[in-house]
């Protein structure tokens, strides 16, 4: 086993912190550590070792554990947390998570000598919730009962607060997920760690970053090249305003950069780059969902006409087209239902209901013409009821190399499909220009697989 999989497949793991320290400002904290305990206990599928440096109903030192853990896991001060990361060092543990932040740089750099001298990989510190592997159960997080459904989604977050909400997210729409790393500040295992190690990983179809900087710039482009042959990388950048990137400093000990270099970068690495949390879950569920779209033309298949028109507008101000149905597709929606309007947008008309959509989405997946799909259904001032939704998933079957997105608008309709649509391969969003992102990206990385390919 390398020390970057024992981050997050040891088969022991042990929890030290302390029963009474308690810090005025900072995450070291009684309540911390036994939330990190009961999460453990309850989700991990290895052997949990609780070592409270206080020695209260727990082990006390490291020489007094049955076995050498392969993962140590540490919520302390920074000197304490120094002082039992040396003692694992020399035990033998492989790798360590620092949870607690609050580190000088004369600190930090204590920690790097442990990982040169004796070989421990060491996420943070500051990584404030350390790692989630939902195959095994490993849950380093201080968040009693938070545990996202077993996906194919991998996620890496240099900020405690953005992992956070994005894990979040996760878990209130049921997002699958494969792996969560918070990185904090990055002292010894970095992007280009994870990246080999989520490339390896059979679990991880789509990976998510969230960056405020990166020093081996040239290194992550190689390594990220090569990912992103088999799996697609998106990337949420922070510090991009000269204001932003002056507080990452401080806030993860990043150098930033300039924003037009990075951007540079991640183009010339091919990864997708997304402007907020919400895009980067949107786009990541599309990708592990849908087939990748082999061409610029979308048809719109909608059950009202307002929508359908903000749809186009979307469609295409994300560089996509409208695509011109053929006469053949005309043809048998006209033969079919004489009242629909045979232009893209198709509007089906109000009373549409689950036949009805599943018969004009079949003429047009079939439509050399179109590439791929978004279906929109409203629920109020129609006939649709979310159980209709399902018609969607069922054509869409049929034609495992068409993309198919689906958007329900509004707060409370958006919910009722999305309960509907959340275990097919449908991905669901509540406003077409998030649908047309999502299909932006599935074109993008098409079109980066396909010049990797011919390079």
């Amino acid at each position: 086993m390398s020390e970057v999989t024992a981050l997050f497949e040891p088969d022991s793991v042990v929890l030290i912190g302390s029963s009474k320290i308690r810090e005025k400002i900072g995450m070291t904290s009684p309540q911390l550590f036994e939330n990190v305990i009961y999460n453990m206990k309850k989700y991990f599928d290895g052997k949990t070792y609780v070592l409270d440096i206080e020695g209260e109903k727990s082990y006390k030192k490291l020489e007094d554990l049955p076995e050498t853990p392969e993962l140590g896991v540490i919520m302390l001060p920074p000197n304490a947390s120094i002082l039992q990361s040396e003692r694992c060092a020399k035990t033998g543990v492989k790798a360590l998570v620092a949870i607690t932040g609050g580190y000088k740089n004369s600190q930090r750099q204590q920690l790097k000598d442990l990982r040169n001298e004796y070989g421990i990989r060491i996420l943070g510190p500051n990584t404030i919730m350390g790692v989630i592997n939902t195959t095994n159960g490993l849950n380093t997080t201080f968040e009693k009962d938070v545990m996202p459904t077993k996906g194919n989604i991998s996620i890496v977050s240099q900020s405690g607060g953005v992992g956070a909400c994005l894990l979040d997210w996760t878990c209130f729409y049921k997002i699958g997920v494969a792996k969560f790393a918070f990185m904090g500040d990055k002292i010894d295992v970095n992007d280009v760690d994870l990246l080999q190690y989520f490339n390896k990983d059979p679990e991880t179809k789509v990976i998510c970053l969230y960056m405020e900087g990166i020093e081996n710039g040239r290194e992550f482009i190689e390594v990220a090249r090569e990912v992103v042959r088999s799996k697609p990388i998106l990337a949420l950048k922070g510090g991009v305003t000269r204001e932003a990137a002056q507080r990452a400093l401080s806030h993860t000990a990043s150098i930033a950069g300039s924003d037009v270099v990075f951007d540079a970068a991640f183009k010339k690495a091919g990864i997708i780059r997304v402007k907020d949390e919400e895009e980067l879950l949107n786009v990541a569920i599309a990708l592990v969902k849908q087939p990748l779209l082999s061409g610029d033309n979308i048809a719109i298949v909608s059950n009202v006409g307002g929508p359908a028109i903000l749809a186009a507008d979307a469609v295409v101000k994300n560089g996509l087209k409208l695509a011109t149905l053929s006469e053949k597709t005309k043809r048998e929606i006209e033969r079919r239902y004489s009242g629909v309007d045979v232009v893209n947008p198709i509007d089906l008309i109000a009373d549409a209901r689950a036949e009805r959509y599943s018969v004009v989405l079949d003429m047009v997946l079939s439509d050399p013409n179109v590439d791929g799909v978004m279906v929109i259904n409203m629920l109020k001032s129609c006939f649709f009821e979310a159980e209709d939704a399902v018609a969607v998933a069922e054509t869409a079957k049929r034609y495992p190399d068409k993309p198919v997105v689906d958007v329900s608008a509004g707060g409370e309709d958006f919910t009722l499909v999305y309960k509907v649509l959340q275990d097919t391969n449908i991905p669901t969003y509540n406003m077409p220009e998030k649908a047309a992102k999502a299909l932006k990206a599935l074109r993008i990385y098409h079109k980066i697989t396909k010049k990797i390919k011919e390079d």
